[in-house]
Order: C-alpha cells, then sequence, then structure tokens
C-alpha cells in the first residue's frame, strides 16, 4: 500500500528539501501578490479581446467622458441663469 502512496500525490515523510519530489511552497503574502498578478493580467486580455490596438479604445473612451462631463457643465450653468446661450428678444 505505501508503494502507491507517492503515486496518488499524497506526502511522504521521508521527503526533505534534498529530495527530488520536494516542492517549496511560497509564503501566503507572496502566494497572495502572485494571485493578484494573475488576475490583473487576465483582466487586461480579456479587456483587450478582440482589440487590435487597446490603448487607442481606452484614448477615445477618455475623450468621450471629457466631453461629456464639459457638456454636462455647460447645461449646469444654463439652468442656474448664467446664460451663455442666446436669447430670443421681440420688440
Amino acid at each position: 500500500m505505501g508503494i502507491c502512496s507517492s503515486c496518488f500525490g499524497e506526502p511522504s515523510t521521508y521527503e526533505t528539501p534534498k529530495s527530488a519530489n520536494y516542492v517549496k511552497q511560497p509564503d501566503p503574502e507572496e502566494r497572495r501578490q502572485q494571485m493578484l498578478e494573475a488576475a490583473e493580467r487576465r483582466k487586461r486580455e480579456q479587456e483587450s479581446k478582440g482589440l487590435q490596438n487597446p490603448e487607442r479604445v481606452k484614448a477615445k473612451q477618455r475623450r468621450m467622458e471629457e466631453l461629456e462631463k464639459k457638456q454636462e457643465e455647460m447645461e449646469g450653468y444654463q439652468n442656474q441663469g448664467g446664460g451663455g446661450g442666446l436669447k430670443w428678444q421681440v420688440n
């Protein structure tokens, strides 16, 4: 029975750091950092999936957001009575 235990992935008691089957496990903080980096990498890959130039798309999105923000500011200014637009006068 002890012969097959190493085949099923059960750790044996004789494995030491110098043993061929010994694998050093990273400490929990290092493992967390590796998992975070892998998640960020997957997120970047998913965002750019199907895009030839993802940076160009992001820049375009930023420009659109800036334009929307400016437009909202102008609408708020006009609604406060600041004018800014043309007014009709009837004589």
